[in-house]
């Protein structure tokens, strides 16, 4: 470098200051660059300046808070917030932590990109305070020599995409390059993700607005705000999710499904299935972790009461026939459907599905990914499968006429056929498939069984008190007038070991089997009125009364009954 090469940033400063004059800050600038050290950190270890002398300089002139290190417990520090490798790179110590805010130390306060950085990799609006560089530098070898280091420390972590063999490189961009630049996007990214597979989470969004970019996750089925990263690095974020998804990173005016494969561990690995989609301020991306575990949990473990879970079983043995499940999105109905298919999967029968997209993998069955564009609906599907010698058939989806034909016609000839619709109740699923145009004799001698479900939020067991509610209040809500007295309301909390007072989430079902009855008002086309009514009479617990039922029971709260039911 020469002469010409001008002064910045604090170089600048330390001219104003007259602590050194320009040639020597300029010198003192260019052999920092050379031997690739902050200027703060090469002037103090030359003994150009005092490292409490530039302290008071870059209190003085940037107005940022100083703070001696070593009136601070050492101890106290909070771990595993950033990584070693960004916090020497840096020169940057996380000093405490106060809600969604981190207080950083540095000794200089011209290095911005620090702040950035440190703000991308813990997620956690970020604030610098000076410090001695001295000391600085005494506390990160301290700091490091006891702390378990941060997101760079995942030795176990591998990601690697199903159809992409480089998105396990951490340093992976858009172009497949290595750059510097993105490290800490990588790292955002990748901490986003361990975060939600720590906490139960089943969605992450990613949410670009005019002012802000968010990241929020369903946990428990409610959306928290967990991150709030620079706007400015919102493409830098889409783009590397739809590197790791294999997406098209050029297209950014249509929607994009792909899917990312997270490997924790050699025995288990999960699944991310993604999708973009373009807002009025760039890509918004929906991000549904399934786990393949979660199909061999076991019925005893959804949530069934013990007469519902009969229910289910009897129909499973049933040689043929239409088992139906239905609720929201996000209600667990694939979790149910692939509950009874994992029970229903041993060698000497042949199980088929077709899915939009497949979401758990099960070994023994044959998964089939539905891709309307190329030709391959759930009605092509369907016909296919009736030529591959099938015993049971799993159809993702029930949408229009022609796929209820053909489930219907194979569960009136031997097969065993099971399927969601997204309706609200076991009564309404019937009518909805009159109003598809299915006939009403078809209906009522092809389907066994209908399930209806939600999933409710399970009390922290650790947390939950016992609150009294007045008798005149519980009947209102529709508990039974002979019960009251006997069992205890528990509303939640909250303690270090729940979000909120609760953790994890139960199904609530209404399980209904066709009776003769109800096949007689369906064969009279009734309504979901009289259905309903006859379910009642016939012994069924609706939603509601399944939710009373959890409540009873201590395993969730009169507000979650509420929350997911109506009266």
């Amino acid at each position: 470098m020469n002469d010409r090469v001008s002064l910045t940033g604090l170089a600048k400063q330390m001219v104003i200051a007259e602590l050194l004059d320009e040639k020597a800050a300029l010198n003192a600038q260019q052999q920092a660059q050379r031997n690739k050290l902050s200027l703060v950190t090469y002037v103090v270890q030359s003994k150009l300046v005092k490292s409490k002398d530039m302290a008071e300089l870059a209190m003085e002139q940037f107005g940022v808070a100083f703070v001696d290190l070593n009136s601070i417990d050492k101890e106290a520090l909070p771990k595993d917030l950033i990584s070693e490798k960004l916090a020497r790179q840096h020169r940057a110590l996380p000093l405490w932590r106060r809600g969604n805010k981190l207080f950083i130390a540095v000794s200089d306060p011209s290095n911005h990109q620090a702040v950035t950085d440190v703000q991308f990799s813990t997620g956690l609006n970020t604030e610098a305070i000076l410090v001695e560089d001295d000391k600085l530098g005494h506390a990160l070898d301290k700091f490091f020599e006891s702390a378990t280091g941060g997101l760079d420390d995942m030795a176990d972590i591998d990601f690697d995409d199903v159809d992409t063999a480089a998105v396990d490189d951490e340093n992976q961009v858009v172009d497949g390059s290595a750059q510097d630049d993105d490290a800490p996007v990588v790292r955002f990214v990748n901490k986003m993700l361990l975060d939600a597979i720590r906490g139960g989470s089943s969605d992450l969004h990613f949410e670009p607005y005019e002012k802000i970019y968010r990241v929020r996750l369903r946990t428990d089925g409610i959306l928290h705000e967990v991150a709030r990263p620079p706007i400015q690095l919102a493409p830098r974020i889409s783009a590397r999710l739809k590197v790791m998804a294999a997406l098209d990173i050029s297209e950014r005016r249509k929607p994009q499904d792909g899917r990312i494969k997270m490997r924790i561990s050699k025995s288990k690995s999960i699944d991310f299935r993604v999708n973009t989609l373009p807002t009025l301020w760039g890509e918004k991306i929906v991000m549904r972790i399934l786990d393949p575990t979660s199909a061999q949990m076991g019925i005893d473990a959804l949530g069934y009461e013990e007469d519902q879970k009969a229910l289910y079983l009897e129909a499973l043995k049933q040689p043929q026939g239409m088992i139906l499940v239905t609720g929201p999105t996000g209600s667990g109905k694939t979790v149910s459907l692939y509950t009874g298919l994992n029970i229903l999967n041993t060698p000497d029968v042949n199980i088929s599905t077709a899915e939009d997209p497949v979401e758990i993998n099960l070994e023994g069955i044959n998964q089939v990914n539905v891709n309307p564009k190329q030709g391959m609906d759930f009605t092509q599907a369907l016909r296919a499968f009736l030529r591959q010698d099938p015993d049971i058939i799993m159809v993702g989806e029930i949408r229009d006429l022609d796929t209820a034909s053909i489930a219907i016609k194979a569960a009136q000839t031997g097969h065993m056929v099971m399927s969601t619709l997204h309706t609200n109740s076991a009564a309404e699923t019937l009518t909805r498939m009159r109003n598809m145009g299915v006939a009403s004799f078809n209906i009522a001698t092809s389907v066994n069984l209908i399930i209806a479900q939600r999933l409710a939020r399970k009390l922290c067991q650790t947390c939950k008190k016992a609150v009294d509610v007045p008798r005149e209040a519980l009947l209102e809500e529709g508990f039974p007038a002979d019960k009251i007295g006997s069992f205890k309301i528990y509303s939640p909390v909250g303690c270090e070991n729940c979000n909120g007072g609760y953790k994890g989430r139960v199904g609530i079902y209404e399980v209904v089997k066709n009776t003769t009855a109800l096949q007689r008002i369906i064969m009279e086309e009734g309504n979901s009125i009289e259905i309903s009514a006859q379910m009642r009479k016939d012994g069924f617990n609706d939603l509601r009364t399944s939710a009373l039922v959890k409540a009873m029971q201590g395993v969730t709260s009169l507000e979650e009954v509420n929350r997911v039911t109506k009266d």
